[in-house]
């Protein structure tokens, strides 16, 4: 597949409530709603009320593709952070604009999803999720610099805390 290549995804479901404007830290402790599609039969969750956490891919649609940075830069602008490539940054700068995130499902009420902990703004639209499995986690230790943590020390603080 060459660069100037697209492929079309469905949006299968919306966020409903949660996260506004936009805001790096402070996401953890919110509840929403992940509203699945109505087009979608409700079977297509059958089970999925038997696991803890789903795997959430989203699109950020508050982003735009002039917003797209395909060079080295220093995460949220910060000098002290060493300047990394647009693949390493978890933000709308990157081509495809897509988020992966790992909430903690709550319940489940005919197309409604109940979740916490996901970083996904209401009204963001969600392409695909899927149950977590173990077995479908990373293998072995995951190593990283020490910026990350530093960066994220505050991304997952109850929101109350803001």
């Amino acid at each position: 597949m060459r660069v100037s290549e697209h492929i079309e995804v469905p949006i299968i479901a919306t966020v409903v409530g949660g996260h506004t404007g936009r805001l790096d830290d402070f996401k953890g402790g919110v509840e929403s709603i992940i509203r699945l599609a109505p087009e979608y039969p409700v079977e297509t969750l059958q089970g999925i009320e038997e696991f803890s956490h789903l795997q959430v891919t989203w699109f950020f649609s508050e982003g735009s593709p002039d917003d797209v940075a395909l060079h080295a830069r220093s995460p949220r602008d910060n000098p002290d952070w060493p300047a990394t490539g647009t693949f390493v940054h978890h933000n709308h700068r990157r081509p495809a604009r897509i988020a992966t995130s790992f909430p903690r499902l709550l319940s489940v009420e005919g197309r409604d999803l109940h979740v916490t902990d996901l970083d996904a703004d209401d009204g963001t639209p969600i392409i695909d999720l899927v149950a977590v499995f173990q077995e479908m986690l990373p293998r072995g230790p995951v190593t990283q610099p020490s910026w990350p943590s530093e960066m994220l020390e505050n991304y997952w603080r109850d929101a109350k805390e803001r």
